[in-house]
């Protein structure tokens, strides 16, 4: 039975929960189709992460995964971690991030095919870091994916993977879930937008998205 008192017992297994929690959203809202796409997070000098192959409404608290970020090894767990282990780890290496999130969203997956980035057609790409570039195609789970996730990666917290999906990363699991929604939504609006016949969507410049940037710095509840 998983330790749920205080200590790090305990934290390891309240963030399991979480994490869970996390996967399961993504097939409920529609941003990943079966056991694709995965979710990770950061907890204390571990990483936990989704098993590869295991439909997300049968993880339990007994399931946790976690490994070594430092060289992948797992340390956790008896289900192997996702196959996407090595863009997991490329972030965790490379920035601050406390999660990761990685979907297979239709709408973006869609955008992924067609352009070299997503045009800045919201605001809300300033969230992201700037206007969000594809990452070239590689074989899913390879070293070359995540080194080209990486690439294109840089200065963002979010990447469009080409002919496969998203990843976005957060200083929180809601940040990198939200992040995650928010790639995919922009997606649709520039779809949508840009099917009208005839029309052609007007984008945000460089200045109005800095302007975006610094306005988001302070927004929601302060404390």
């Amino acid at each position: 039975m998983t330790d749920r008192g205080p200590g790090p017992a305990g934290e390891m297994a309240e963030a399991w929960d979480a994490l869970v929690a996390a996967a399961r959203r993504t097939v409920t809202d529609g941003l990943v189709v079966g056991t694709s796409g995965n979710v990770s997070m950061r907890v204390g000098g571990l990483v936990l992460v989704t098993p590869t192959g295991v439909p997300y409404d049968r993880l339990g608290p007994d399931d946790l995964v976690a490994v070594d970020p430092a060289d992948g090894r797992q340390v956790a767990g008896e289900l192997r971690p996702t196959s996407e282990l090595p863009m997991h780890l490329a972030v965790y290496r490379h920035t601050g991030a406390t999660a990761v999130v990685h979907t297979h969203a239709v709408h973006a997956t869609a955008v992924s095919t067609l352009v070299p980035e997503l045009p800045p057609v919201h605001y809300m790409t300033a969230a992201l870091g700037g206007t969000v570039r594809v990452a070239p195609y590689a074989t899913y789970g390879s070293q070359e994916l995540a080194d080209n996730m990486l690439h294109a990666l840089r200065d963002r917290t979010g990447v469009l993977l080409q002919n496969h999906g998203t990843l976005t990363y957060g200083d929180t699991l809601d940040q990198a879930y939200d992040r995650a929604a928010q790639l995919e939504w922009m997606c649709r609006l520039w779809l949508t937008a840009a099917s009208v016949p005839g029309r052609t969507p007007s984008l945000l410049s460089a200045a109005q998205l800095a302007e975006a940037a610094e306005r988001l710095q302070g927004y929601g509840q302060r404390n």
